[in-house]
């Protein structure tokens, strides 16, 4: 079944489909979440507000149309809104760190050395998309690591196509300048996908 066969199902009354669209849509949603909360170091939150993306978009099923998204799109949608949201929630309580139930990782102190630099090389990405303003990482991450298209990014983001690739272009760029003091020519440019498309 099709998305829009499986919504159109739902609303006429078999609600146990809805398990079928979170099923597709899961690790993607808990994903783009994770990414969102990364840079305020506030990951273990991101199965909450998954879960609470799902809620409201259930709740909200009824006055979805496929006219104006589709399906992903507005359920990207929810799910940026519901962290946006929470961060908002969060600054204004000002909670100390060691209150947010925010746990430090610790570095990888026993791994072959390979894939010890392979994990800063990672985590010098992430921080350095991590760093970018709001708009800017979430295009970012939708494009790079979600792999949707520049329409469906607009889409989610309220923006125009042309202003997603303007995003784009300053969060590739930013990123780059971050990573220069740490690669020595264009060694980033094909990591984790960061790639000018």
């Amino acid at each position: 079944m099709t998305d829009s066969q499986l919504i159109r199902e739902i609303k006429e009354g078999n609600l146990e489909l809805y398990s079928e669209l979170m099923r597709r849509y899961q690790r993607k949603i808990l994903a783009f979440v994770y990414h969102m909360l990364k840079s305020s170091n506030m990951e273990l939150l991101a199965e909450d507000l998954c879960s609470e993306t799902f809620y409201k978009a259930f709740r909200s099923l009824h006055s979805f149309r496929e006219v104006d998204a589709s399906f992903s799109t507005w359920l990207y949608t929810i799910a940026r809104n519901t962290v946006l949201s929470e961060l908002r929630k969060q600054r204004s309580g000002n909670v100390p760190l060691e209150e947010s139930g925010v746990v430090p990782i610790a570095p990888l102190e026993n791994a072959p050395e390979h894939a010890v630099l392979r994990s800063e090389r990672v985590m010098l990405v992430r921080d350095a998309i991590n760093n970018l303003p709001e708009k800017q990482r979430s295009a970012i991450i939708l494009r790079e690591y979600d792999q949707l298209d520049y329409q469906e990014i607009a889409n989610i983001l309220g923006q125009s196509v042309s202003s997603v690739k303007s995003l784009l272009f300053r969060a590739r760029s930013s990123v780059k300048t971050q990573l220069e003091p740490y690669f020595f020519g264009p060694v980033y440019e094909p990591y984790e996908g960061m790639k000018n498309r």
